[in-house]
């Protein structure tokens, strides 16, 4: 089928069927642009890739890339026409263009970095990028050493539990509170259990009393539905655990061979025999 040939379209009216006539090409031209309409459709990418190298609706970092980048502009990549300098002490320079900035930079032999991205003009300032993208990982990295998570450790109790089970749970209990984690201490009540609420706050005061040494009660028993709670907190955090870990693993010394040798004791020295002196051996 030609491009001449006619496509028929029936329309309701009044007065009966009135047949429109119009060229196929015009149809399928139409239909073309209704399919490029789409996100997904090749048609719809190649227009507003036209687009954006037209200087369309999408311009900056999302005409080149699709996505905003996290890192700072540096040198060339600075579009601002005019930009706030800042040297590389500190010291406010004024207001110049972009131009003059890089030719500062390049005298300096340093980058010109946009530092504040959203002023009107943009802070700018001339700095060694490298050595500062250097430093600043390495303090990430240092405050990310520093931190500590706190870590909340649960143990699970029956309020009639057997004394044996009732000593190996206080045993953890006491594990985590060394190591400077808090214990969440639940009393799960069964049935007929749930009247009787003071068996289990009996419970978490015996082992809140068992660990005082370790740990405090830092939020009181309370009721939640069928369960009882009551949260237990170490008195030393766990930074200052591993600190005092730490030394008194370093403090412990290993003995050096000679003075292993000099402190082990010395054999009984054995008198040589007189002569003619009968010698006893083995009977």
């Amino acid at each position: 089928m030609g491009a001449g040939h006619l496509l028929a379209r029936r329309t309701p009216a009044r007065g009966g069927a009135v047949v429109v006539v119009a060229p196929l090409s015009a149809s399928l031209a139409g239909f073309s642009r209704v399919r490029g309409s789409f996100s997904g459709s090749p048609g719809g990418s190649r227009a507003r890739s036209a687009e954006a190298a037209a200087g369309g609706t999408g311009g900056g970092d999302e005409a080149q890339g699709g996505h905003i980048s996290a890192e700072a502009r540096i040198n060339e990549r600075i579009r601002a026409p005019e930009v706030r300098l800042v040297g590389p002490n500190g010291e406010q320079i004024g207001i110049v263009s972009v131009n003059d900035a890089l030719k500062l930079a390049q005298e300096a032999d340093l980058d010109l970095v946009e530092v504040a991205p959203t002023a009107r003009p943009p802070v700018c300032k001339l700095m060694d990028y490298g050595k500062f993208k250097y430093e600043s990982a390495v303090k990430a990295r240092e405050s990310r050493k520093n931190q500590t998570q706190t870590i909340v450790k649960e143990i699970k109790l029956r309020p009639k539990i057997d004394p044996h089970d009732y000593g190996t749970k206080k045993g953890h209990v006491e594990r985590f509170l060394k190591a400077g984690d808090k214990v969440k201490v639940t009393i799960m009540f069964r049935g007929r259990e749930q009247s009787r609420p003071e068996l289990g706050f009996r419970l978490l005061q015996r082992l809140a009393s068992d660990v005082e040494e370790l740990g405090f009660v830092e939020s009181q028993p309370k009721q939640d539905g069928r369960n009882m709670i009551m949260v237990i907190g170490p008195h030393r955090k766990k930074s200052e655990t591993k600190a005092h870990t730490a030394g008194q693993a370093h403090n412990r010394s290993v003995p050096s061979p000679r003075a292993a040798a000099a402190a082990a004791p010395e054999p009984a020295a054995t008198e040589p025999a007189a002569d003619g002196a009968a010698v006893s051996g083995p009977a």
